[in-house]
């Protein structure tokens, strides 16, 4: 069977901190896979953040998920300080990638993520190219 990839940056622009909550967890007392994306959802809107935007206001555009890629490399147990790390990637005309590195307070890596991110205008409900300032915004970054 084919193994999920995620290619990880020389280095990381941005990171925060989010606690493992109780609901995160699953059946087998460790941190569950939709509790995860959920994580991922919550740093992706504090990196937007950082940079001044939001998922309905990245300078005039909306954006849209358009896929997720995730692998596992630990557990997380509630209590545990995840370290989540960014990085905007893969920048093409509708969007890019964001890249993620999750570890626990010990640097015990949990896992690697990314996130296809589309540019959207959700009154048109289309596709809308990348503006030209949130592109130079986050290039500068990478």
């Amino acid at each position: 069977m084919a193994r999920i990839k995620i290619d990880l940056p020389a280095s990381f622009s941005f990171q925060t901190e989010l606690s493992i909550r109780i609901t995160d967890l699953n059946y087998g007392g460790h941190l569950g896979n939709d509790a995860l994306l959920s994580l991922l959802h919550e740093a992706r809107v504090r990196f937007l953040k950082e940079h001044g935007y939001s998922e309905l206001d990245f300078a005039g555009a909306g954006l849209i998920m358009s896929d997720v890629g995730i692998v596992y490399k630990g557990e997380g147990f509630y209590g545990d300080v995840l370290t989540v790390q960014v990085q905007a990637t893969e920048f093409s005309k509708y969007g890019f990638d964001l890249v993620y590195r999750l570890s626990i307070q010990n640097g015990k890596e949990i896992a690697h993520a990314k996130t296809g991110m589309l540019c959207f205008d959700y009154q048109l409900r289309k596709l809308k190219t990348i503006p030209p300032e949130a592109l130079e915004r986050l290039e500068t970054k990478a």
